[in-house]
């Protein structure tokens, strides 16, 4: 591990451990807490600087770049806040994601609107705001058209379009190691085909047809795929550029848009692989990148936040059955679905604790870590070697700042549980912030329907006039 690395992996490790004892001696965990959404804003700036740093060590001086992230990642106002703080913006995939990003105060110039399944009423409203936007397809592609404004000889326009507007396309270059993460596999849903008989011509030809029309994206795949396939995404695209320009014989795509990707180590510590090491290769691969002949979005999202993130459970009970001891705590399928419903894709690495919030020592023994939820998959880890968890003990899944507890998984009307970002408190110990507050069951009866609860019975029934 290089040294840079290990050592910031301790230093997180570190905060780590004095934020869940400060938890539990502040009262954020406890019986009547039990179960809990760390994240450590240190390491959020830290892996947002990185991400700037990595390109600007590549890309000629003043090469317009736009880091966005991506906010399904972690769909959190004031996480959204404090990442557009630290420069980046943001990239959206829904209302709710784009009015999430307004919250935080992203203005439109840094946001990115990218959907396969855009609405006429989100691409005026992209549109209105002057977002960017990448069409998927060539019938939103047609939307498009009906409401860029004319720009006929001499003839009095709308106003000015102020959304720079691209087309996303599918390079077709295979799956990496999770085949729902792989977005450049040959039948993807997303983007145009460009392997598909005629697709191609069809996207040159919508450009030189289209002056409008400035971006190029593509997006290779997510966790599981491997940095080289994502270069040769990057590479592919910058091609397509290439050949758009040279046939329209001007600069016309002046940016592209390469999407995220970057895989976690979700099996250790170490942050593998870095945004520098990708930045390098892409810097090899696709040498035309240093030149500044394009402008650059990145729209990374699980990298910035995962390693940054905490799950901790308090362990309910501790039991045997055939043998196996089975910690049963509050953190199952509600906070982490992907790993119990296909844990050998998503694995997550757990960290024990005792009643007080120190880490636990002790021989290691085989256990399983179990959820809350009335199935018995319900696992975060099964036949898992740690310190044996004990009632009144914590459970933390790690790794797990991205796509788990902002995620929530209404199942048997869980409800969600509280998140808190922690730093410190200029005294030698940890502060906390709110960052959302728990649900109560209140909220959760609401969501439910409780204001309708008659609604059924009201009907009519047949025969009943």
């Amino acid at each position: 591990m290089d040294h840079d690395v290990e050592a910031e992996a301790r230093e997180r490790v570190a905060r780590r451990d004095e934020a869940v004892r400060a938890a539990v001696e502040q009262g954020l965990l406890g019986p009547d807490a039990a179960v809990v959404g760390l994240l450590d804003v240190r390491g959020i700036r830290e892996s947002a600087a990185a991400l700037r740093t990595a390109f600007e060590a590549v890309l000629a001086p003043g090469t317009p770049v736009l880091h966005a992230f991506a906010v399904k990642a972690t769909p959190l106002v004031p996480v959204l806040r404090l990442l557009h703080e630290e420069g980046v913006g943001a990239e959206v995939a829904s209302p709710g994601e784009l009015a999430l990003a307004r919250a935080a105060g992203v203005p439109a110039a840094r946001t990115v609107l990218d959907s396969p399944a855009k609405t006429p009423a989100e691409l005026r409203e992209a549109l209105a705001l002057g977002i960017a936007v990448n069409a998927d397809n060539p019938q939103e592609l047609d939307r498009l058209d009906a409401l860029v404004p004319a720009r006929g000889a001499g003839g009095a326009t709308a106003a000015p379009l102020r959304s720079p507007l691209g087309i996303r396309v599918n390079p077709q270059i295979g799956a990496g190691s999770i085949g729902a993460t792989s977005t450049a596999t040959e039948t993807s849903k997303f983007g145009v085909a460009l392997r598909d008989e005629g697709a191609r011509e069809w996207v040159v030809r919508a450009y030189t047809e289209r002056p409008w029309l400035t971006r190029l994206h593509a997006h290779t795949g997510s966790q599981g795929i491997p940095l080289p396939l994502l270069a040769r995404g990057v590479a592919e695209t910058f091609a397509l550029a290439e050949e758009i320009n040279a046939r329209v014989g001007r600069r016309q795509v002046d940016t592209l848009d390469i999407g995220g990707g970057l895989p976690v180590n979700f099996a250790g510590e170490a942050t593998a692989p870095t945004y520098a090491r990708y930045a390098r290769l892409l810097a090899e691969q696709v040498p035309g990148l240093r030149a500044g002949r394009y402008g650059l979005v990145t729209e990374f999202g699980r990298s910035l936040l995962a390693k940054h993130g905490t799950v901790v459970a308090r362990v309910e009970y501790a039991k045997r059955s055939g043998g196996r001891r089975i910690a049963v705590t509050h953190a199952g399928v509600q906070v982490a679905t992907r790993t119990v419903y296909a844990p050998g894709a998503w694995p997550l690495r757990i960290a024990a604790y005792d009643g007080e919030g120190r880490p636990k020592p002790g021989p290691e023994v085989v256990q399983d870590v179990a959820g809350p939820a009335c199935f018995s998959g319900d696992l975060l880890a099964e036949g898992r070697a740690l310190p044996a968890l004990e009632q009144g003990d914590y459970a933390a899944a790690l790794d797990t700042g991205a796509y788990y507890f902002a995620h929530h998984y209404a199942y048997n009307s869980l409800a969600r549980p509280g998140i808190h970002g922690f730093g410190p408190d200029g005294a030698g110990g940890v502060a906390f912030a709110t960052v959302r507050e728990p649900q109560t069951v209140a909220e959760v009866v609401a969501e439910s329907g409780g204001a309708h609860a008659s609604a059924l019975t009201a009907l009519c029934t047949p025969g009943s006039r």
